[in-house]
């Protein structure tokens, strides 16, 4: 049986805020709790690299969800940026190509101190908020979403990149098509009883940790919780 210890470093909260001082009242509330902590393109784009310092500082382990989707020479250089910063993890698209993803784990080579980890890198396949009709009538991919999220996730594999975003009802297709050490990281998961906000393919995290997955992201549920300490426990009780 996971420790509580364990079960919280397995899982991801969402700091969707438009100000560093709105996600420092919520981090001062979680205190203690050894959560990763995500910082998504609003919090970046407002608070900048040092916000990502101040949390490194303060022994939190970072995803840097910046979906990042160029040519593989501007996404080079975004992933030696924020590989110097010291980001944990932080994901590209997997659209952009193999090229571009290898072109990522190139700037991550590049960027990487002596001595330090290098930082996970992950693809985004379809974001959890893409229904099949959005997928096939707008942005123009035929078939069944799951479909694919597999298809990305192989590419993503024969990359070299090490795990893939998807929905936790992706999860054991991708685990089966592409091993149980490929990580999986989910987001669009929804506590028992918790409106499913805009997102479309959603899980409780006790289902998606049973479907295989490696990483839960969760933001509102516990951001937008009345006591978000009290939120974020009572997932990694569920959890445990």
């Amino acid at each position: 049986m996971a420790t509580i210890s364990n079960a919280a470093g397995r899982i991801m909260v969402a700091l969707d805020y438009p100000t560093a001082q709105d996600a420092e009242r919520l981090i001062e509330q979680l205190e203690g709790i050894p959560c990763w902590m995500k910082v998504g393109m609003q919090l970046f784009y407002a608070a900048g690299p040092g916000f990502v310092e101040r949390l490194k500082a303060r022994g939190y382990k970072v995803f840097l969800d910046v979906k990042m989707h160029d040519i593989p020479n501007t996404v080079k250089g975004g992933s030696e940026s924020v590989t110097r910063l010291g980001v944990d993890m932080f994901n590209v698209h997997a659209a952009g190509g193999a090229q571009m993803m290898q072109a990522a784990l190139e700037g991550v080579d590049k960027g990487q101190a002596s001595g330090s980890a290098k930082p996970i890198v992950i693809a985004v396949t379809q974001l959890t908020s893409t229904s099949r009709h959005v997928m096939n009538d707008e942005i123009g991919i035929p078939g069944p979403v799951d479909e694919a999220v597999i298809r990305y996730a192989r590419l993503a594999q024969r990359a070299g990149l090490h795990g893939v975003v998807a929905s936790p009802l992706e999860v054991t297709a991708i685990k089966a098509a592409c091993g149980s050490p490929f990580l999986t990281v989910t987001p669009g998961i929804r506590p028992a009883g918790a409106d499913i906000g805009d997102q479309s393919r959603v899980m409780t995290p006790p289902e998606a940790f049973r479907q295989g997955t490696d990483y839960v992201v969760i933001g509102r549920p516990i951001t937008a919780a009345p006591d978000p300490r009290e939120a974020i426990q009572a997932i990694i009780d569920s959890i445990v």
